[in-house]
């Protein structure tokens, strides 16, 4: 019996981190789900007065002209991108010595009017490629306890995210970008103990660039890519990597000015 105690003494120290790194991550998944609401409402009132200014106007131009106006599509785009990690850090996380890359498709659509200055899109986003190289062995907190590495394969999607986007009709366009959703891996990743599916958080911040009426490109090269199982099981190593993000974006409906 003494030695349960000084086995639990032990181990209460090592999950106490853990711990709190899990509540941290949960609660930034809930302020980005509650930033998204608060700003879709203030954008959405924003929104509303600037589309009640313009009907009145153009009820006027109907009056007076008798032209009806034609109604304009939703801004919307598509990019095809990439992600390729260049380094991790221990914050939040005690994952190390691996490397993320992705491939997918990403939907940016304009439903929340303008924040801060900013045009403001709705975000989901699907990985049908990712690729995590990982030690071959680790500990049940994620140390390495093998010099040798393997490509573990995955996907991944966020349902839920925004984007703000400024200057959105100029040549050099500044973004910011939060994404929330999920990994998921055949194997159990970064801990023998670990999970099959982890739970993501992205950020980031950079420009797109136009290249013609259709397309712009995206450099996105200070991001940071999140994941943990979020205590789905005993322990939660969890990885923080960051990366560089590029993209070909297509703009649909009507080629921009």
């Amino acid at each position: 019996m003494p030695s349960n105690g000084v086995c639990e003494s032990v181990i209460a120290p090592q999950r106490s981190k853990p711990c709190f790194a899990g509540a941290f991550r949960l609660n930034c998944l809930s302020i980005l789900a509650a930033f998204c609401l608060l700003a879709a409402q203030l954008a959405h009132s924003q929104e509303m007065e600037i589309a009640a200014a313009k009907n009145t106007a153009a009820e006027t131009e109907t009056v007076v002209t008798g032209n009806v106006p034609a109604r304009q599509p939703v801004e919307s785009d598509l990019t095809v991108e990439g992600l390729a990690s260049y380094g991790h850090y221990k914050i939040f996380a005690s994952g190390s010595s691996c490397h993320l890359y992705t491939g997918g498709v990403e939907y940016d659509r304009h439903s929340w009017g303008r924040f801060l200055g900013a045009r403001m899109d709705y975000v989901a986003e699907f990985l049908p490629l990712v690729l995590l190289d990982a030690p071959l062995t680790q500990d049940i907190w994620g140390t390495p306890t093998s010099p040798y590495h393997h490509i573990v394969p995955g996907l991944g999607f966020s349902p839920i995210g925004f984007r703000l986007l400024w200057r959105d009709h100029k040549a050099i366009k500044p973004y910011l970008t939060a994404k929330g959703g999920l990994l998921i891996f055949p194997q159990k990743v970064l801990s023998q103990e670990g999970s099959y599916v982890n739970f993501s958080l992205q950020s980031a911040m950079g420009v797109q660039a136009r290249l013609t009426p259709r397309f712009d490109l995206r450099l996105g090269l200070f991001s940071d890519f999140h994941f943990s199982d979020d205590f789905i099981v005993p322990v939660n190593p969890g990885l923080d990597v960051m990366n560089a993000n590029l993209g070909l974006t297509y703009h649909l409906g009507h080629p921009r000015p």
